[in-house]
């Protein structure tokens, strides 16, 4: 048994920026991360100063480097199986059988994208194909772009996304039809509406390239899909952490301004526990974790005997 101030499961950067705020502080620290990064696909990690433009793995690379200075511990690839304890004794046993105590415990354990059933979606997914405009739109600005998004985001959507590009076609989800109204809102904005069934998505020559069951393929420089998300919170919710099963992005983990979850003692940061899904926005939040657990553990007797 191992014992650490401060266990933080999940690496991207929500749980590197914690690990490293709180061994700032002189925390013994431990990372443990499955390896299954969301932005893994992706060819670029953007928005962070000094680092605009980096791809993800060199970002992780850099960052798990510079831990070494401090009583930080990365356990990768790793996962953990359970947690239960409360606060000042959090019990975490790890896949291989490991096990772990630490008095704080910060869930850094992200989001899993579920993406629409259309064919060579996923395989662009990050490549082509992207769902966040602040971090991929610059790149595509003034281009041909498509929209696939639920006919209740659409409205805002065509109104967005105008900010990178006049040129926008909106294409449906599957077994969705955009509808008269939608077309008189997009005809309204000078925004085409392409109201076939996707059938597929492929590479194209500057871009990508999306079939249609019916009428003739759309070449455009870039995709931005809304997927639906599954929040990892197996863990969380074993601990008893409420999450907030209403709004935009259902069952993500319910936390206060400064990351504190329902539980005493654990804290979530990143996609896990916030709607604003981008990497500089889940490392700000991480780094705010990582200093509130330090707090507290001060008010609790830190330094301990």
């Amino acid at each position: 048994m191992q014992v650490f101030d401060v266990a933080i499961v999940g690496g991207g950067p929500a749980g590197l920026q914690a690990a490293l705020l709180a061994g700032r502080a002189c925390l013994k620290v431990v990372v443990i991360d499955g390896g299954e990064a969301r932005n893994a696909t992706t060819h670029a990690a953007h928005s962070f100063p000094t680092r605009d433009g980096i791809a993800p793995f060199e970002l992780r690379r850099i960052a798990t480097e510079q831990l070494a200075r401090y009583d930080v511990t990365v356990l990768a690839p790793r996962s953990v199986s359970t947690a239960t304890g409360e606060n000042g004794a959090f019990d975490l046993t790890l896949d291989d059988g490991g096990r772990i105590d630490a008095r704080k415990l910060i869930l850094a354990t992200g989001v899993r994208d579920a993406l629409p059933d259309v064919p060579g979606l996923r395989d662009l997914w990050g490549r082509g194909v992207f769902h966040c405009p602040y971090c991929d739109g610059w790149e595509v600005r003034d281009q041909p772009i498509a929209l696939m998004m639920k006919r209740e985001r659409v409205p805002e959507a065509m109104r967005h996304f105008r900010t990178w590009s006049h040129d926008l076609t909106i294409v449906p989800m599957p077994e969705e039809s955009l509808g008269d109204e939608i077309r008189v809102q997009a005809n309204e904005l000078v925004v085409t509406v392409r109201d076939d069934r996707v059938s597929r998505v492929v590479r194209g020559q500057d871009g990508v390239t999306i079939a249609f069951e019916s009428g003739p393929p759309l070449d455009v420089a870039a995709m931005f899909v809304q997927p639906g998300q599954v929040p990892r919170t197996d863990l969380a919710r074993h601990l008893g952490c409420e999450t907030i099963d209403d709004g935009p992005f259902p069952g993500l983990l319910r936390v206060d301004g400064f990351g504190r979850t329902t539980v005493e003692g654990v804290f979530a940061a990143g996609d896990v526990a916030t709607g604003m899904q981008q990497a500089w926005i889940a490392s700000s939040a991480g780094g705010l974790a990582g200093v509130m657990a330090h707090r507290e553990l001060i008010v609790e007797g830190f330094p301990f005997d």
